[in-house]
């Protein structure tokens, strides 16, 4: 729990903790949990942001340690290029079908040709003055 200074004395009591803004956005998902009893499965993402993702799972199981995601992003590159994020971390949470991860990496990476209707068109814009 943080605690804000207000003027005057008066104070606010806030119970989140997390440092970045986290979007709520629902993508497939792919994990692989490391070591010992390392497993794959997948799932889909309830919220994400640079330094978490909270994502679900169809049954329930036990989570812990070292974990790797692979998140199926909306937007394309240049029109034509699927991307997908690769988030390596731990995780900080499991509970029932929720798990939370606490990332300590992640890139883009290029998924071949882009496919669907349900993508958005991510193009650097640039500037011709």
């Amino acid at each position: 729990m943080s605690v804000g200074v207000q003027p005057f004395g008066v104070f606010t009591f806030s119970s989140e903790r997390r440092s970045r803004q986290r979007f709520p956005l629902a993508l497939a998902v792919e994990y692989k949990l490391l070591g010992k009893g390392e497993r794959c499965g997948s799932g889909r993402t309830c919220n994400i942001s640079s330094t978490g993702v909270l994502f679900e799972v169809a049954e329930r199981q036990l989570f812990s340690g070292l974990i790797e995601l692979v998140v199926t992003w909306p937007c394309v590159l240049d029109g034509a290029c699927a991307l997908k994020l690769l988030m390596k971390g731990r995780v900080v949470r499991s509970e029932g079908r929720g798990i939370a991860i606490e990332s300590r990496q992640y890139e883009f990476r290029t998924a071949g040709p882009a496919s669907g209707a349900n993508r958005y068109d991510f193009k650097l814009l640039t500037s011709n003055t």
